[in-house]
């Protein structure tokens, strides 16, 4: 019937012959992704609505609810579903994928500040987008029919990045053997995207800061000063507050970059975005690599929306693209292609159930610090000492665990 004809909002109930809402949904999502779809049961769990709702289910109603609450929440969804879309923001070619909340607080400051001279500083881990951001925001600003020029800061030789900046003069140094410019000069009328800010030596940061401030600055071996239009984007995956409390980046250039925050959540803090990220990647994959269309199975999507994906965005596009390209002429994708660790189990609710909250209050942080270190200490006690297991039995990189470890005992002692 859905082949047949576009619907609004789609009401299921409990008994569905022989589908299960599962198979109802990803039909239903697979054929019209923008139709709203609810179900009516009094016979589910809040674990069997955060499982429906992972796989887009919009909402999740007791049978006996009344027609005027039904009718209004039927209403409120459908205004809700025609103005997200899976597209958060588009421009250019360049996508921002995600109907989260995250996403949609990021897409809205890009489009508010897009327009702007103001300078940006994007945060976030590996992997989540920092520089599509930078992208996103150049070609909705008044810049874009000028090319956008990046500059790595952890990517090019200590020695090497004033000029690399500012560009020189011949003879500035040996090797100069003919006048160049810089990046700050190339991105002239344009946007200028610092990648890594963070590991920007201090040297630098001051004329990079005299730069940002006046528009200004002189090349390597020149005493005349260029003046330039130039707006500055700043991506960093660090703590650069951190950084400015131990002396490692100047405070101002902080202040300075740090006029407008864009913070770029991890996308284990935003999985709702999963399957809208997986049927783009698919979907641009197969038309780059001149593919048959693909899809992907309920089962295969569970076990991507269960994983924690370390690696943001990045390492979810690196792994669909990895499937689409070994499945060969199959056009479904299975579980198996996505070779991921097992899923960590999940925390049992006994936990935390019975511990109450003491009537004269506690020291929150103080509790969770002991809590780590007893829970550290085991796994490692469990291990046998062997930190590769160990992290395996919390979740965790063998990296991360020897930092928690290290930062425990610094506590302890």
């Amino acid at each position: 019937m859905l082949v047949e004809r576009d619907y609004r909002a789609l009401i299921l109930g409990r008994a569905l012959g022989e589908w299960t809402a599962e198979q109802v949904l990803e039909q239903a999502r697979r054929r019209q992704p923008q139709l709203v779809v609810m179900l009516l049961s009094s016979l589910g769990s809040p674990q069997e609505a955060l499982r429906l709702a992972r796989l887009g289910l919009d909402e999740y109603l007791p049978e006996d609810v009344g027609p005027e609450e039904l009718a209004g929440r039927l209403m409120e969804l459908a205004a809700l579903r025609h103005r997200v879309s899976p597209v958060a923001l588009e421009s250019s070619g360049t996508a921002m994928v995600g109907r989260s909340r995250l996403m949609r607080q990021v897409a809205e400051t890009v489009q508010l500040i897009a327009a702007r001279r103001s300078t940006v500083l994007i945060t976030g881990p590996t992997g989540t987008g920092k520089e599509l951001v930078a992208r996103l925001i150049h070609a909705l600003s008044s810049r874009a029919a000028a090319e956008m020029v990046t500059v790595n800061c952890g990517a090019i030789p200590e020695h090497l990045l004033e000029a690399e900046f500012f560009g020189h003069t011949k003879g500035a140094f040996t090797g100069a053997i003919a006048p160049r410019i810089g990046r700050f000069e190339q991105a002239d009328g344009s946007t200028m995207f610092l990648d890594e800010i963070g590991d920007m030596p201090l040297e630098l940061q001051s004329k990079v800061l005299r730069a940002l401030q006046e528009r200004e600055f002189q090349r390597v071996g020149s005493s005349q000063t260029v003046r330039v239009d130039v707006r500055v984007i700043a991506a960093t995956n660090t703590n650069l507050e951190e950084k400015v409390r131990k002396g490692d980046f100047r405070e101002d250039l902080y202040y300075r970059l740090n006029v407008v925050p864009v913070a770029m959540p991890p996308l284990a803090d935003r999985l709702e975005d999963v399957p809208w990220l997986v049927e783009h990647f698919i979907s641009k994959i197969c038309r780059d690599e001149q593919l048959p269309p693909k899809r992907i199975g309920r089962d295969t999507m569970e076990r991507l929306l269960l994983y924690h994906w370390p690696g943001n965005v990045r390492q979810l596009q690196n792994a669909v693209e990895k499937a689409v390209v070994l499945s060969g002429e199959r056009q479904e994708l299975f579980p198996s292609d996505f070779a991921l660790p097992a899923a960590a189990p999940r925390l049992n609710p006994a936990l935390v159930e019975g511990f109450d909250l003491p009537p004269g209050g506690l020291d929150l942080d103080a509790l969770l610090t002991r809590i780590e270190i007893h829970l550290l200490e085991q796994a490692l006690e469990r291990a046998g000492g062997n930190k590769n297991r160990a992290a395996q039995m919390l979740g965790l990189k063998r990296t991360t665990l020897s930092a928690k470890l290290k930062n425990c005992r610094a506590t302890k002692s």
